[in-house]
């Protein structure tokens, strides 16, 4: 769990696999809208430790959000997304400022902890029929903003927010996706003035990243056609697992 990450200390085989996952979580995000901040963590940990996964991710989720914005730019809906991003960008730059003050046992902590409530918070959020008004919208922005900033996976609530906004289909998929961009530019920027995200780390982020290029726009393609039930299970159990691993690092 050491904070310090060189490149030459980077395993390659590790690092294979951790792009193989990243391309298929890209897929199941574009499906989906979010599942590549959940699982990705777990087989990050291990390569560039647990206090760095975080920063690094910030790199992933900004190319992998990007490829869906091209896949889905016709689809997106500006105005939630613009009330949303009000008080999530300062709520997403006061998470990630908290993170950084985090040692990495805490780290392993939270995000383990984290990672194990999102699979029955998924569940809750997904049964709630709430509609939500344009002012709970910018409050509820904020929080997530907050969770954002700091945590990773957190997709699955910016999903149900938007989904209590009214979006559905591609639009939710595409504003997802924007917001997704956004976010990560500003952890980005912060991680990168509070040398967190150090320029190794960025170049293992940007690799891994480019692999989750192409899942948005096979995601549309099959969109329409894939029943979403056998990933949603696998992605859960991966989640799971990956969760008591960090726990048990952690403990």
């Amino acid at each position: 769990m050491d904070t310090v990450f060189h490149l030459v200390d980077i395993d390659l085989i590790q690092l294979a696999l951790a792009c193989t996952v990243a391309f298929l979580a890209s897929v199941m995000s574009g499906i989906a809208g979010y599942g590549a901040g959940l699982i990705l963590p777990v087989f990050l940990a291990p390569l560039v430790g647990v206090t760095n996964v975080i920063p690094m991710m910030s790199m992933v989720i900004l190319l992998n959000n990007f490829s869906r914005v091209l896949a889905f730019r016709q689809n997106i809906e500006w105005k939630p997304a613009g009330l949303i991003l009000c008080l999530g960008i300062p709520g997403c730059l006061l998470g990630a400022w908290s993170y950084t003050l985090l040692s990495s046992r805490w780290v392993a902590l939270l995000l383990g902890l984290f990672l194990l409530c999102s699979v029955p918070l998924r569940r809750v959020l997904h049964r709630s029929h709430f509609r939500i008004s344009p002012v709970s919208l910018c409050f509820a922005g904020g929080v997530f903003g907050f969770i954002n900033g700091g945590m990773a996976g957190t997709g699955v609530i910016l999903i149900s927010i938007m989904m209590s906004a009214g979006l559905q289909g591609m639009a939710l998929i595409a504003t997802d996706g924007i917001i997704g961009v956004v976010m990560a530019i500003t952890k980005i920027l912060l991680f990168g003035s509070m040398a967190r995200l150090t320029p190794e780390l960025a170049l293992v982020g940007l690799m891994v990243g480019l692999c989750t290029s192409p899942g948005a726009f096979i995601a549309r393609k099959l969109l329409a056609h894939i029943p979403l039930k056998i990933h949603v299970w696998v992605m859960e159990a991966m989640v799971v697992a990956g969760a008591i691993s960090l726990l048990w690092q952690a403990l």
